[in-house]
């Protein structure tokens, strides 16, 4: 399909999918997570970054000040729950494609770094717009407040398995 030939998809009612949707569970959760995830990395693709670049990216540029590479890597392990070498690879990846910089002990995002993630915003946001209207405010305060809990408890029981 080439871009004269795509349509935007249509935006499902809220309770056209939902109505009869079984409670949530870990597989509904990882369901939604893996359909969101796939929508963002075909984007991210087109901007010729992998989702985890894009992670430890906003990371360095949201960060109040430059981190450390250490420091970088800890936020980043705290949220992806990855490996701390195949982050400090991906940190490297970003240092060579000039996304970051290293200031002394600092990477701070380079203006390339903040420029891609506001493309990657732009691009991001007609689609999440899609996928997130219509529902309910009261609902996506609800599926705030239990994904909130999902993830306390998890990060607990993450930090037991880690034993950190």
């Amino acid at each position: 399909m080439t871009a004269a030939t795509r349509t935007t998809p249509t935006v499902p009612t809220a309770g056209a999918a939902t109505t009869d949707a079984p409670p949530a569970d870990a597989r509904a959760l990882g369901l939604a997570h893996y359909a969101a995830r796939g929508v963002l990395e075909q984007i991210l693709a087109r901007h010729g970054v992998t989702f985890q670049q894009q992670v430890v990216l906003r990371a360095a540029a949201t960060a109040p000040t430059p981190p450390t590479r250490d420091g970088l890597v800890a936020d980043v392990r705290g949220t992806l729950k990855a490996d701390p070498a195949g982050i400090r690879t991906v940190v490297d990846g970003l240092l060579d494609k000039g996304l970051l910089v290293e200031d002394g002990a600092h990477l701070p995002a380079t203006d390339a770094g903040r420029e891609l993630l506001a493309a990657v915003g732009t691009a991001v946001a007609p689609v999440g717009a899609r996928i997130w209207g219509g529902i309910p405010a009261e609902d996506l305060a609800a599926t705030g407040r239990v994904l909130a809990l999902v993830t306390e408890r998890a990060d607990a029981e993450f930090a037991a398995l880690t034993d950190g």
